[in-house]
């Protein structure tokens, strides 16, 4: 068709340029009378002619192209019913979906009715001109469909290569719908005060302060039109539909900054942790949903809110507090019984760390060691001196002659052959899966116990029989030694000299010598307890004393300072240096030394096809929220992540690769990781 009016077009113009220049010729003629043309009879009769001959040439040229402009489209529409079918066809027919056909240069050739009944004068313009999404269609042979919007409304586009032909279906209704159901889907949440329990007096002080934490509560909710009933004296339920939660999650939850801020001046400021649920049909289901998106929010520390969707990742929110520290024995007396039932009930127990493990993993295997020999029942760490830092690994090898290490570990492939279905698994110092020594085992294993003192993540082990996240000790060694020391066990649980010094040389480690702010009371005690059970200051020290190598390289990676931010540096190591994580760990404390430092962040090849991003903070800064982000996670000020990472970008192959993504994340969510509420005090 487009060819055709081309065709047309240049016939009359060529025919309109002839009479041009015949009418030109004839008055020149006329106007100078060469030969003595006007003497000539009847010579105007022979003009007028001559004129009316143009005239009858022009209206019959026109005729013609019409009539065959007419037979072309009449073509071009059987064609098209011949292309596309039946079925089809009876479809253009009834007016209920849009067809569009294209030539060869894109240009569309014919539309049907639906287009004209709704003002869409489309033919002989490029489509992709009027409706650039459509080049998605014949870029992508993937891409079955793309959406497009005409004149408010949307329609989902087809394309059949063959005819060139775009099928148009209005979506406009579903979608309203669609839209309006997701709007409308009902999302579950569960409120709970944090340190209620802490705070709990008859006095008209603290009264007061619970009272206006209640209002704040409802009033927030009331903003958000959530239904809200209290169940239990520190618990809410909480019901709303997804515009609702949606609009919370963009507002961050400030709920929990507002409570906070009424009660600025109060020693045991009370918090709140928050977990919801949706995206699911059954509201039971959204409710265990809820519960442990709570758990999750409650193991980081509290003072943050976690939305669980079914199928995605856990969303968090706030995050920003120092986990108070709980010096109560009660629960934990009660744990261990737990424990040491689960135990004696198994047949044998492997315990293990973390992969490139290190002395605070290594301490802790060797205190769960000491729980099972007082339950009298056979243990064995899961170890292998490749995926064991080098202090740790001397260490062990130094602290055990060979023949006993040899009894008291087993390789993971060993283990994995070895397990039954009695057996216990406990996994110490970790609760990511992809990050454990053997990740085969917890596919096999029947009963998993999980001890750890990282902030829970979005991926956690699945379905312990008995989980331990405690996020305000600074160390998994310091929790195991309360494990041991408070248990309810007569005769008293032993702790072996070289056990209770490698257990101390972890908390020295992971508290950098007790100067780190996730220090607390509780870490003092269990290094004193270790004390009590013979463990030997000095060598625990000379375990993490440095080779003169790794002297030389900690200064060789400190020379690499950079400072993309105000109180923030990092170091890079060289990307041909494989380095220990616990090095890394070691430069980003020895950064936090440094005066007016606020966080610091060391990268580095830890295997050959393996990086790693160690991340320290005075709290002011929460780190752990910032290696989220980068898919790791860890504490408030003392945080992870590993690369390549398919959270964030599966291509990352060297340090380079890592920085620029560290400083990408540094750009976009600096701000929101900093820390304006520090919570203090103890539990008592």
């Amino acid at each position: 068709m487009t060819h055709a009016l081309k065709k047309f077009r240049n016939t009359c113009f060529i025919i309109f340029l002839i009479e041009l220049i015949a009418i030109a010729v004839a008055v020149c003629l006329w106007a100078y009378n060469p030969w003595d043309l006007r003497s000539i009879p009847h010579i105007t009769e022979y003009v007028f002619i001559g004129v009316d001959v143009f005239v009858v040439i022009d209206a019959l040229l026109i005729w013609i192209g019409i009539l065959n402009l007419k037979k072309k489209r009449q073509s071009n529409d059987l064609e098209v019913a011949n292309l596309i079918g039946n079925d089809i066809q009876s479809a253009y027919n009834f007016d209920q979906i849009g067809l569009l056909v294209i030539d060869n240069d894109n240009i569309v050739i014919w539309a049907n009715n639906l287009f004209k009944e709704r003002q869409l004068d489309v033919v002989d313009m490029n489509v992709f001109v009027f409706l650039p999404a459509l080049q998605e269609l014949l870029n992508a042979k993937s891409t079955k469909f793309v959406k497009v919007e005409m004149k408010g409304r949307l329609y989902e586009v087809h394309f059949l290569n063959e005819p060139r032909l775009f099928v148009f279906k209005d979506i406009t209704e579903y979608e309203n719908q669609v839209t309006y159901t997701k709007e409308q889907a009902v999302a579950l949440g569960i409120i709970t005060i944090d340190n209620y329990n802490d705070v709990a007096s008859d006095t008209d002080a603290v009264a007061d302060t619970v009272m206006n934490v209640r209002v704040v509560i409802r009033d927030y909710c009331r903003q958000y039109k959530v239904l809200l009933t209290q169940v239990k004296q520190d618990r809410y339920f909480a019901v709303c539909n997804f515009t609702a939660l949606d609009a919370m999650e963009k507002d961050q939850f400030s709920l929990m900054t507002k409570v906070r801020n009424v009660q600025e001046k109060e020693d045991i400021p009370l918090t709140l942790s928050i977990g919801f649920a949706h995206d699911f049909p059954d509201v039971g289901k959204l409710y265990e949903m809820a519960e442990e998106a709570l758990d999750t929010a409650l193991s980081r520390g509290g003072d943050q809110a976690v939305v669980s969707r079914y199928g995605h990742d856990l969303l968090f929110f706030g995050g920003k507090s120092t986990a108070v520290e709980d010096t109560s024995k009660v629960k934990l007396r009660s744990l261990v019984g737990s424990l040491a039932k689960l135990i004696r009930d198994s047949s044998d127990v492997y315990v293990m760390g973390h992969t490139e493990m290190d002395m605070d993993a290594l301490g802790s295997c060797l205190g769960i060691m000491a729980i099972c020999d007082w339950c009298e029942k056979p243990v064995r760490i899961v170890y292998t001196p490749k995926r064991t830092e080098k202090k740790a690994r001397s260490a062990f090898q130094s602290a055990f002659a060979k023949d006993v290490m040899e009894a008291m570990s087993i390789s993971p492939e060993q283990a994995v052959s070895q397990i039954r279905d009695s057996s216990l698994l406990i996994v110490v110092d970790v609760s990511v899966p992809q990050n454990v020594m053997a990740p085969r085992l917890l596919d096999i294993a029947r009963k998993i116990v999980v001890i750890d003192h990282h902030r829970k993540g979005d991926s956690f082990i699945e379905r312990p029989v008995l989980s331990y996240i405690d996020p305000s000790a600074a160390s998994c060694s310091e929790l195991i030694t309360e494990m041991i020391y408070y248990a309810a066990a007569n005769p008293r649980i032993s702790l072996k000299s070289s056990y209770a010094t490698l257990m101390l040389s972890g908390i020295f480690m992971d508290s950098n010598f007790f100067k780190s702010n996730q220090v607390g009371q509780r870490t003092f005690e269990a290094a004193e307890i270790l004390k009590e059970y013979g463990a030997d200051n000095a060598l625990a020290d000379e375990y993490l004393k440095d080779e003169y190598e790794e002297f030389a390289l900690t200064n060789k990676i400190l020379s690499t300072m950079k400072t993309p931010a105000y109180g923030i540096v990092y170091c890079v190591c060289d990307d041909g240096d494989i380095v220990e994580r616990s090095t890394l760990a070691k430069v980003a404390n020895q950064l936090m030394q440094l005066k007016d430092v606020h966080a610091s962040f060391v990268i580095g090849r830890i295997a050959d096809k393996q990086l790693f991003i160690s991340a320290r903070s005075d709290g002011t800064i929460s780190v752990q929220l910032l290696m989220e982000k980068l898919g790791g996670g860890g504490h408030l000020q003392m945080a992870a992540s590993a690369f390549p990472n398919p959270k964030v970008a599966s291509s990352v192959s060297h340090v380079g690769d890592v920085e620029e993504l560290l400083k990408e994340c540094l750009n976009d969510y600096l701000d929101e990781s900093k820390v304006t509420v520090n919570i203090g005090g103890n539990n008592s």
